[in-house]
């Protein structure tokens, strides 16, 4: 059984990776946890459809935190036909924790992030093949 804060998701929190903006960004997208007041921005700079830089900002709990740091390495060097696919499970058994149901929007925040700022990317700004 996996530990409530596993020595992953404890190490995201206290060591960050990819933390931080970007300059001019081809994808970004800020999603925000009503209920506990959980905020995280995800940034994504592409080169040919590839994701080349992830960062991350907000401000969150150890999990949000965790999992936004942990989903930056996950996607990097990916292309973004990949990322739209990547299903809830995948990042929270990354985390190795016992994510809570009540925490599960904590967790999958970044990942929100991601799918929405893929989508508005998909829909307003991709390269048209003609």
């Amino acid at each position: 059984m996996p530990a409530l804060y596993s020595h992953i998701l404890l190490d995201h929190f206290r060591r960050p990776r990819n933390y931080g903006s970007l300059t001019a960004p081809d994808i970004s997208n800020e999603q925000f946890n009503p209920l506990c007041g959980d905020r995280i921005r995800l940034e994504l700079k592409l080169n040919q459809l590839i994701v080349s830089e992830a960062r991350f900002k907000g401000d969150g709990c150890a999990i949000s935190t965790a999992a936004a740091s942990l989903l930056t390495e996950l996607i990097l060097g990916k292309d973004i036909a990949e990322l739209a696919d990547i299903p809830d499970a995948r990042l929270l058994s990354a985390l190795e924790s016992d994510i809570q149901p009540a925490r599960l929007q904590c967790a999958l925040l970044p990942l929100q992030a991601l799918r929405e700022g893929l989508k508005d990317y998909l829909t307003t700004k991709a390269p048209r093949h003609k």
